[in-house]
């Protein structure tokens, strides 16, 4: 075996490597497509400066409370999950410890004596919010913008499968000048229907559009193998256009999820995109580093990155590889869906 071949067989080894591992954690019990890091903290004022709190389900089977702490306004007196605050009411500083190791986000719902409502969401960057009694969100553009730019990163990198379908999209184009316009077309997409979505343009159930996710990975998947100059092939922008839309659609949900805070709302729509888009972003320049990186071991380096990796076993491997864990996914979700009708 020449220096050469050698190199590819390194670089498709890996490529391989990196799908087995995204499919090890997205079929691992603790991992679902988006929401599995976030918890809701719901609190209600039942009467003045009185409130009363709960959290939502806990992943792993464990009690949140297990796993995280929260920490009232010091002049709050706290009984179990009861809290009296007096006539300051629930103003103050407000924090919560342990965010980011077994939940990447906490969304806290409050809702007011007078009937308004409040959403805010605190991270491991952000694990502290300054609370104002009757929901004014005193938060600034450039707090809203940093703290919903960290949610998109976030919600990509823990999305399996968006993931695997823009490593599918990197399998079909290979690294050239085409796939600059296909990854601008996915992120076209998405941005649309997110967008439309969040402000309540388009709305669609989420079992669908999960499910359609899923089987979109399977189908560009199954366009990888393909010899002959296909559609997906001759116009890979096209396909990733559509079916962005798609997934602009899944984003949408873990925003809906997370909620938009009232003041501020297009700055945090806006910020979420782009952090989405960088988390995209940063998965593409990774692959492409870890590429270049072997490549200095190939003879041919240029044509290695101009090309896709499906040709020979090892390419294959990791289409089938996408593919099986797609048509999991696919098979799971339309499952759940005709047992919830």
């Amino acid at each position: 075996m020449t220096a050469g071949q050698r190199g590819v067989l390194r670089v498709k080894c890996v490529l391989v490597a990196l799908v087995l591992m995204l499919g090890g954690l997205s079929l691992s019990p603790a991992a679902s497509a988006h929401e599995a890091t976030l918890v809701d903290l719901r609190v209600r004022e039942v009467a003045p400066g009185d409130f009363v709190w709960t959290w939502g389900v806990g992943a792993r089977g464990r009690s949140v409370s297990e796993e995280l702490a929260l920490h009232w306004p010091e002049h709050c007196e706290v009984r179990e999950q009861a809290m009296r605050c007096g006539t300051t009411g629930l103003t103050g500083s407000m924090s919560i410890d342990g965010v980011g190791a077994v939940y990447s986000a906490v969304i806290l719902r409050l809702t007011w004596y007078d009937g308004g409502t409040q959403v805010v969401t605190l991270t491991k960057s952000m694990p502290s919010i300054r609370l104002f009694s009757g929901g004014k969100d005193a938060r600034g553009q450039g707090e809203i913008a940093r703290a919903y730019g960290l949610l998109g990163v976030e919600h990509i990198l823990s999305g399996w499968d968006h993931l695997l379908f823009v490593i599918s999209l990197l399998l079909l184009v290979g690294f050239n000048r085409r796939l600059i316009a296909t990854i601008t077309a996915f992120t076209a997409a998405h941005s649309l229907t997110l967008a439309a979505s969040a402000l309540g343009v388009l709305t669609l159930r989420s079992a669908p559009v999960e499910a359609s996710i899923a089987l979109s990975i399977v189908l560009v998947a199954s366009e990888c193998l393909h010899r002959k100059q296909t559609v997906a092939r001759q116009w890979p922008a096209l396909v990733a256009f559509v079916f962005g839309l798609v997934h602009g659609l899944g984003f949408a949900g873990a925003l809906k999820e997370i909620g938009l805070p009232d003041e501020h709302r297009n700055i945090a729509l806006l910020t979420f995109n782009l952090g989405v888009e960088a988390g995209q972003l940063l998965v593409v320049a990774s692959i492409a580093l870890v590429v270049l990186a072997l490549g200095k071991l190939m003879r041919n380096r240029s044509a290695q990155l101009q090309t896709p990796f499906v040709a020979g076993v090892w390419g294959r491997l990791a289409v089938y590889g996408i593919g099986a864990m797609g048509a999991y996914w696919t098979v799971s979700r339309v499952a759940m869906m005709i047992l919830a009708t």
